[in-house]
């Protein structure tokens, strides 16, 4: 399994409100539904450690049980309609795989 965490702020003066309703009842049970998707959760970023500012406003962390597949999965129509709408509310995402250094 390899890990995708995305990092997002929001668009200058997208409200917060429409983003999470939309989070909730669009991007993640679309995601979640994805055949190489086995979980998938949206955080809000609320307070960093120390005096850090923080520089993002939410991250993603979708499991993926199949890059190969997730590849196929969101080059479709439905979820290109999907990452279209995250656009318009994520201001330059970055999206990084990572994979546990504990596993061999």
């Amino acid at each position: 399994m390899r890990r995708l965490l995305v990092f997002f702020k929001l668009q200058d003066g997208a409200d917060v409100a429409a983003y999470e309703a939309w989070a909730r009842e669009v991007d993640i049970p679309t995601v979640r539904a994805l055949d190489s998707v086995d979980g998938f959760t949206v955080h809000k970023c609320v307070e960093a450690l120390g005096e850090a500012a923080i520089p993002h406003d939410y991250m993603e962390i979708i499991d993926v049980n199949d890059v190969d597949r997730f590849y196929e999965e969101i080059g479709t129509e439905a979820m290109q309609a999907v990452a279209g709408q995250f656009q318009q509310y994520a201001d330059n995402p970055v999206f990084v795989w990572t994979d546990p250094v504990d596993t061999p």
